[in-house]
């Protein structure tokens, strides 16, 4: 047996490392064990301290990536001081170049637009496709191997018990407690366990960490020390980084590749890797390639880290930090730190538990309780003809008093099988903006404003759109619109109902946005585009959309645009900037359902923003029918409005919206031209 100690943490990457430096700190014996400390993925990142560059959406994990951010300058200047060295921290700014002009304002009051001419003035030699970019001040980088080997040397100066070349295999679990862990140089035993393994940490407790392979470069940019560097700012792009060092060094990154565990550089990484740079900045082309590397980051299925305690009383899980390790190093050590030494657990922790990911027993309970129900009815309706209710093998009614025994007893003689993972509900982003619900509502057309308010609630909606032109002129149907809803809690998508020309939409769309700050979301900049000059069928003016889109576009508006089912026009929307393209089923209020899927799905598949099919459908399974053939969301408001029950329709509107989306992700079977048998032919009675 190994010496004890206050508390083991399992991994040495910075992760592991930062708390161990913190904990000591603050006077506790630890210990780390790590298989190889310079073989971490931290050792393989780039060193970006760029939430704001990486447009992390506003949330639990922006905030704790600002405050990991806040943290640096004082956390790197104690480091140094204690081991005598720099770690290249520098708070530089990061210019995130774009190759299209943006639809939305990003999460980041600091952030300036730099455009066509100035981006060029900051940075000569962008590549043609740039069409300007965001300036993050207060976003740097560090030297991410310099960090790691002053924390190694911190912590060794500190008295960590630091061991290198122990593998972990199992720990030893009792009562809800880890009572030792087993490795490859014999047992040890602690108060406290750390995990902190990044992508291995599945290995040891069955949560859904895995790794994402990075491929990275590194070019020599100048080898004279006084000689001023052509790049001087981190560039951070769509699909690529260059971080720039100032000893002349350029970081290329990175690749994210679903490999599992293969290893290795690969011609195809390191092809990605020059055509996405060349594309931003093709003057490295020219320049040395000093060495390549890769690494596994640990990704989880919401790319959130999981943090604090876990099922086991003495066990604290930090791991799964995905592309952020390196930035979320100080306050990863320091809300663990107050976990275990404290019994502090802040508030932003709540966010980040791996109870996140697992299914609550109540619920398995309740799984199985329905699972015996339709046994008990299947098994009944077999026998039912002799009078008798069923039994099983052992003699026990299934009208019996425990459901759960009794649905064990049917399930424990069954094969198994792997267990298929279920798809998961995901949540839309548009225009920087995040939504759970794929459903949007409109506000019209109820026979009165109490229903209106009970169908938006049971829907489950996140977005309502009013028209702006109604609300304002206090139209029948629309007195009290604007108090009637809680805008705390749904997103208001001001439209320009009844615009026929450009010019009308545009002037319409600014009141909107005044009209959604007056009611307190002052962020609001979003706007359903309608230009319909046609009265009777309610048509789309394709050219007055676009004209209008551009305009709206360039006043930093997120535009999105009702259309008919044109993809050439999708497409030229997306290219202006707009933040979703809302193709229309059939005309508006008709309840006429899908009548343009080819065209939908051909709109579908070249488009990279959103597509939210609106108008048209009028029941539950059509608006199944446009989730499954991929729609990204919904907007429904007559089918709704008009039904016989508004809140009922509201509610089915919801799930089928829900029931598509996993459908779609669930993948259909193959369509086949013939019959084939459910149950195989092999081994039936001859």
């Amino acid at each position: 047996m190994n010496p004890s100690s206050d508390i083991l943490i399992i991994g040495g990457g910075i992760i592991g490392l930062a708390i161990a430096v913190e904990l000591k700190r603050r006077g506790s014996s630890v210990t780390v064990l790590s298989r190889n400390f310079q073989q971490a993925a931290s050792h393989a990142a780039a060193g970006m301290l760029a939430p704001y560059a990486e447009q992390i959406p506003t949330g639990p994990m922006l905030d704790l990536c600002l405050k990991s951010r806040w943290l640096y300058p004082h956390w790197v200047n104690q480091l140094e001081a204690s081991v005598g060295m720099t770690v290249g921290y520098f708070p530089c700014g990061i210019i995130a170049p774009q190759y299209k002009l943006p639809c939305n304002i990003v999460n980041n009051s600091t952030a300036v637009w730099l455009n066509h001419e100035t981006i060029r003035q900051q940075q000569p030699g962008l590549g043609e496709d740039v069409v300007g970019g965001w300036w993050h001040p207060e976003d740097g980088q560090v030297n991410n191997r310099r960090l790691l080997q002053a924390l190694l040397q911190a912590a060794q100066n500190f008295g960590v018990n630091l061991r290198e070349g122990v593998a972990v295999h199992q720990w030893e679990q009792r009562q809800g407690k880890i009572q030792r862990v087993l490795t490859n140089e014999g047992d040890w035993q602690a108060q406290t366990y750390v995990l902190a393994t990044g992508s291995w940490a599945s290995e040891l407790l069955p949560i859904p960490v895995r790794p994402i392979k990075g491929q990275m470069m590194a070019l020599r940019m100048s080898d004279h020390p006084n000689e001023p560097l052509p790049l001087k700012r981190i560039l951070f792009a769509p699909g690529t980084y260059l971080v720039p060092r100032r000893n002349g060094r350029l970081i290329v990154g990175a690749t994210a590749e679903e490999v599992g565990w293969t290893p290795n550089n690969t011609p195809k990484g390191i092809q990605t890797l020059l055509q996405r740079a060349s594309r931003l900045y093709p003057p490295l082309l020219d320049w040395p390639i000093e060495e390549i590397w890769w690494g596994f980051r640990p990704g989880t299925p919401d790319e959130l880290p999981i943090l604090g305690r876990s099922q086991c009383d003495n066990l604290v899980l930090a791991t799964g930090h995905y592309r952020n390790g390196i930035l979320l190093a100080p306050v990863t050590a320091s809300l663990i730190a107050d976990l275990i030494v404290e019994n502090k657990t802040d508030p932003l922790l709540t966010a980040f538990s791996g109870d996140r990911f697992l299914e609550s027993t109540d619920k398995i309970y309740s799984n199985l309780s329905d699972l015996k129900f339709t046994m008990t009815t299947n098994r009944h309706s077999e026998h039912s003809s002799n009078g008798h209710g069923a039994s099983n093998h052992n003699g026990h009614s299934s009208n019996g008093s425990n459901p759960l025994a009794f649905a064990l007893a049917q399930l424990k003689d069954l094969p198994t099988a792997p267990k298929a993972s279920m798809p998961q509900v995901d949540s839309i982003v548009i225009a920087g903006r995040n939504f759970t619900s794929r459903l949007m509502t409109g506000t019209g057309k109820y026979p009165s404003m109490d229903v209106m308010q009970q169908s938006v609630a049971a829907s489950g909606c996140q977005i309502v759109t009013v028209a702006v032109r109604r609300v304002q002129n206090n139209a029948p149907g629309h007195e009290g619109l604007a108090e009637a809803l809680d805008w705390t809690k749904v997103w208001m998508l001001p439209n320009t109902a009844g615009c026929k020309t450009a010019e009308d939409a545009v002037r319409v769309a600014r009141l909107g946005r005044e009209m959604a700050k007056l009611l307190g979301q002052e962020d609001n900049n979003f706007v359903k585009l309608e230009v319909i000059p046609d009265a009777k069928y309610l048509l789309p003016d394709p050219i007055g959309t676009l004209e209008a889109a551009e305009k709206l576009v360039a006043e930093g508006f997120a535009v999105l645009p009702y259309i008919n089912a044109d993809p050439l026009l999708a497409k030229r929307l997306e290219e202006v900037g707009c933040a979703t393209v809302m193709p229309l089923g059939s005309p508006i209020g008709s309840g006429q359902g899908i009548r343009n899927a080819a065209n939908i799905a051909i709109i579908i598949e070249e488009s990279s923003i959103p597509v939210v099919v609106d108008a048209g459908i009028g029941t539950p399974s059509e608006a199944s029918q446009a989730m499954e053939m991929g729609a990204d969301a919904l907007l429904i408001n007559s089918a709704i409005a008009l039904a016989q029950n508004p809140v009922g329709m509201a509610q089915a509107m919801g799930l089928a919206t829900t029931a598509g989306r996993l459908a779609y992700l669930a993948g259909r079977m193959p369509l086949k031209t013939q019959a084939s048998a459910s149950s195989p032919l092999t081994g039936t009675i001859k």
